[in-house]
């Protein structure tokens, strides 16, 4: 009987590891948001770091986070690092950055995982609004995959998504109507 066991045991987790390899190895997660005000009011929310606590989930998220920000104020090599019991640990800096119309970063995680990927921001005037699409993808390494069974990247990571662009949305209409 224990041989059996052990054999069904074994050609579980060989299964196991199948299902797990054959999985994507790549992943790519987007939002899309229409803000009311044009790019150039936009675009500062993204571009500058400082901004981001005002309007990121994650941000929000861990009250007990330390940040720190490094680099020029705005733009290329502007980042900003955390550390918090709740959001982990990490560091995201600005790679590139084309006014009003792109901002692209390194996203490095440290933990409670290690993991790089890039996350970007595209800005495009559309009639009378501005349509920002918010993008993160990376590279699945085979934990990340098995995790990935069981958990959906695109559902639990599309839900920040979307409330980072609602809250970026009112700042920048409230801008716009103060004005």
């Amino acid at each position: 009987m224990l041989p059996i066991i052990l054999l069904a045991v074994v050609v579980l987790l060989v299964a196991f590891v199948i299902i797990v390899a054959t999985r994507p190895s790549q992943f790519r997660v987007t939002r899309r948001g229409a803000i009311e005000a044009p790019p150039e009011v936009v675009f500062p929310q993204i571009n500058n770091l400082h901004n981001w606590e005002a309007w990121s989930p994650w941000a929000k998220m861990d009250s007990t986070a330390k940040n720190s920000y490094d680099g020029p104020l705005e733009g290329v090599g502007s980042s900003f690092a955390w550390a918090g019991n709740k959001s982990g640990a990490g560091r995201m800096t600005i790679t590139e950055s084309k006014p009003h119309e792109l901002v692209r970063f390194r996203l490095e995680f440290l933990k409670p995982f290690k993991a790089t990927n890039v996350a970007e921001f595209t800005i495009l005037p559309e009639g009378g609004q501005t349509v920002v699409t918010w993008s993160m993808s990376g590279t699945n390494n085979f934990m990340a995959k098995a995790v990935g069974l069981f958990m959906d990247c695109d559902k639990m990571c599309g839900g920040f998504f979307e409330k980072g662009l609602a809250d970026m949305k009112a700042i920048a209409e409230s801008q716009v109507a103060v004005k």
